[in-house]
């Protein structure tokens, strides 16, 4: 029957849909096909960029030429702009403000065809790398108040180039959704003097029925209130609000679950399109000893329509334990 479940973060209800459970060969996702022609991204066309603002090449190779094995650019257009002042402004009872900010581009690989859930675990070590070392800049500026890395994959996740590539995109202010965690992890932890996401931890691990991998550093689990078919969520197991304050041990691991994962969905969906981000603390530390920075992985098998568009609430026809199940069985 179908069941009502309660994300114990933001509150939000989801309704797992039972009596329309679907197997992973059910969601009927167009196929695409590789975009010939050229691309920005593709190695040897490093002039057509904006000018690296950083690279991973050997030390006798010039910026901007070949030689790189990850990249990262400015935007070519960019959602907003550093060379921006920041100037709050009122449009009569509407606020507004210019639009300053960070957008940057990582090419993860200079193979065109690839995908992250292909990388070698060198490879993706290394776009790991980029991640932290360009959070950690761009994290410096007192403007900037938050930091969110993601990743669009395939046309439906809203990536308009298929060369394997993530985004970075800062603000000075903290996105809604984020406050709305934030929020709730605060509730939590005042109301039990525990961090929400370990307790969730500890959870997965007594049940141990949506657990998909863990390691010696993280976890990767299906959500109990899973919004979305095989949504996954990877978390530290130690307790730490800062993605940018990962340690090397930790890099090398995050790299292989999150590797992995996204392989497993690759091969149970037939490569969907998706989303994943990178949840972390604002810069200026909120959150210290009530949050918990984790990434979140969703696949684009289903629409989100009137229902949830007018309730806030969302229909998943995949139990997150089915879910774990299918993704476990894919060997790595």
């Amino acid at each position: 029957m179908p069941e009502y479940r309660k994300d114990p973060v933001v509150k939000r209800w989801v309704i797992i849909a039972t009596e329309r459970a679907k197997r992973p060969h059910d969601f009927s996702v167009p196929s695409e096909e590789k975009q010939g022609g050229f691309c920005p991204f593709d190695y040897g066309n490093e002039h057509t960029t904006p000018p690296e603002i950083l690279a991973f090449r050997p030390a006798d190779t010039e910026p901007n030429t070949p030689g790189w094995w990850v990249r990262v650019v400015p935007n070519k257009f960019p959602a907003v702009n550093p060379e921006l002042k920041i100037q709050k402004y009122g449009h009569g009872m509407y606020d507004a403000m210019t639009g300053f900010g960070y957008h940057e581009v990582i090419i993860e690989t200079p193979d065109h065809s690839s995908t992250f859930a292909l990388l070698d675990p060198e490879q993706a070590k290394e776009v790991v790398w980029a991640y932290v070392k360009r959070y950690n800049a761009i994290a410096e500026d007192e403007r900037i108040k938050y930091v969110l890395i993601f990743r669009n994959h395939g046309i439906l996740g809203g990536a308009s180039l298929v060369h394997p590539h993530s985004q970075i995109i800062a603000v000075p202010s903290v996105p809604k959704r984020v406050q709305e965690e934030l929020n709730g992890a605060k509730d939590y932890y005042d109301y039990k003097e525990r961090c929400v996401f370990c307790d969730m931890i500890s959870q997965e691990k007594i049940e141990n029925k949506r657990i998909i991998e863990e390691n010696e550093h993280f976890i990767a689990f299906a959500p109990y209130a899973s919004r979305f078919p095989f949504e996954v969520w990877i978390l530290p197991k130690r307790h730490n609000h800062n993605f940018g304050t990962i340690t090397e041990p930790e890099i090398e691991k995050f790299a292989i679950i999150l590797k992995n994962t996204l392989y497993r969905i690759y091969s149970v969906l037939d490569n969907p399109p998706y989303n994943f981000v990178i949840h972390t603390s604002p810069t200026y530390e909120e959150g210290k000893i009530y949050y918990h920075w984790h990434v979140e992985i969703m696949p684009r098998l289903t629409r989100v329509a009137g229902f949830e568009w007018g309730s806030g609430f969302y229909i998943n026809p995949v139990p997150p334990e089915d879910a774990a199940i299918y993704l476990r069985e894919i060997e790595v």
